[in-house]
């Protein structure tokens, strides 16, 4: 998995960085938070660990910023930090965070939070790919909707997208057609 490590201080980022790489991740690593911005932008990592603390931009507004952005893809943030405290976890979650890490980051820890990142994102993946298939009556070729309605593709189809329709026959079709006619 892309990993974007966030972290200002360079001997915390080599080692957070050596331990992600030994568990078999693609690391990216940004000294501040506006480098790191511009590389979320650039290789959209699906997991970003972020320092709270860092100059030109901190964690909390990256978090924000990356929330911000309603990519498609989810992007799993875990926040990195020296705070401790009920109010500092509260307002990590609340910018964005999926998860807290205290400072410095065990490796157990580190193990079992990448484990857990991993989970979410295998099953936000599967999420996407059942929301992707479209129940469709075998006869009638109506679709079922969100409110379990049946309802003709043309009007499903209208109602999501900008699509319209032009109508003819296939060659098969025609041919029953003039067929029977």
């Amino acid at each position: 998995m892309k990993v974007l490590v966030a972290e200002d201080d360079s001997v915390s980022s080599l080692v957070l960085a050596t331990r992600l790489r030994k568990m078999g991740h693609e690391v990216i690593t940004a000294e501040n938070g506006k480098e790191a911005w511009f590389s979320f932008v650039r290789s959209h990592p699906r997991l970003v660990i972020t320092d709270w603390m860092m100059p030109h931009m901190d964690g909390l507004e990256l978090c924000r910023k990356i929330r911000g952005e309603g990519r498609a893809l989810y992007t799993y943030i875990i926040l990195l930090t020296a705070l401790g405290g009920k109010e500092n976890f509260i307002e990590g979650m609340n910018a964005g965070a999926d998860d807290f890490l205290t400072k410095p980051a065990e490796p157990e820890t580190l193990t079992a939070r990448m484990r857990v990142a991993e989970r979410v994102l295998a099953l936000q993946a599967e999420v996407n790919q059942l929301e992707d298939l479209l129940p469709i009556c075998a006869y009638c070729k109506r679709i079922r909707d969100d409110a379990n309605e049946w309802q003709g593709i043309e009007e499903y189809m209208s109602e999501r997208t900008e699509a319209s329709f032009e109508h003819e026959l296939c060659p098969d079709c025609a041919g029953a057609n003039q067929a029977q006619g």
